[in-house]
């Protein structure tokens, strides 16, 4: 497919897919065409069976320092609910394959968010991450203040929200935000080494993990353990789990063919 504000490639490593936002005039800012790319890009590289990983970037200067103001500065109410603005984000929550973002300077607003909705985070030590909304005179409205208040609290959510103060990559590291803080010239090989060593086996068990692991965030404990446990019977009908438990036992390395 041929994107306008995106660069795919879908082998940047045997398994793996890269996925780059590419507005760097705007700095990568999201606006509707973007958001709508790449749903559709994420969807068609989560139905390909050669990519099990997929790792999403920007570019050294800026991940993405927020959505496109100049979309929503005379908008009205009507105009907001209209548009569907958030129908876009809605189908990347449905992405089954383990999504890393690979961050770098601005990662502001709804590129937090989007960063948020991703499954890891590698973060260049130049990152700054928050929800400045608030100056704007507006709120987060795309998980901002959901998922940033699971990830790292209460407390420090309203802080950060209410008063629009960025976080640099150790603060977001040691607070839970992001895996990991890397120098800026190799955060994204360590974003695609990450999605190398999650490529490596079965991509059915991958997605049941990936589902339980959310469901975590939406479910009651017992009904979370109970999920669990049908994702866990479900590997047994899938050739991966004889393949991976016949390698352990004959001391051999599993060859998973997402069967």
């Amino acid at each position: 497919m041929d994107y306008q504000y995106l660069v795919v490639d879908p082998q940047v490593a045997p398994g793996v897919a890269l996925v780059r936002l590419n507005r760097p005039n705007q700095l990568n800012a999201l606006n509707l065409a973007l958001m709508d790319e790449l749903a559709a890009a994420l969807e068609v590289l989560d139905s390909s069976e050669p990519v099990r990983a997929i790792v999403l970037t920007g570019n050294d200067r800026a991940f993405a320092a927020g959505a496109d103001i100049t979309e929503m500065a005379d908008a009205s109410a009507l105009d907001m609910a209209l548009q569907h603005r958030f129908a876009s984000w809605e189908r990347l929550e449905k992405i089954r394959k383990p999504l890393i973002a690979a961050v770098s300077g601005h990662v502001l607003g709804g590129g937090c968010e989007l960063m948020m909705a991703c499954d890891m985070v590698v973060a260049s030590e130049t990152a700054r991450l928050g929800q400045p909304e608030i100056r704007l005179g507006v709120m987060p409205g795309a998980g901002g203040t959901q998922r940033l208040t699971h990830a790292i609290g209460k407390p420090l959510a309203m802080e950060l929200i209410l008063t629009g103060r960025t976080l640099s990559a150790d603060e977001a590291f040691r607070a839970g935000l992001v895996n990991c803080v890397v120098p800026k010239e190799c955060y994204l090989d360590e974003a695609i080494r990450l999605a190398c060593r999650i490529a490596e086996h079965s991509p059915i068990a991958l997605a049941l993990a990936k589902q339980a692991i959310k469901q975590a965030f939406q479910l009651p404990l017992h009904e979370g353990i109970l999920a669990e446990r049908k994702n866990f019977s479900l590997c047994f009908s899938s050739a991966d789990q004889k393949e991976g438990m016949s390698a352990f036992l004959e001391k051999r390395k599993p060859r998973f063919t997402g069967h």
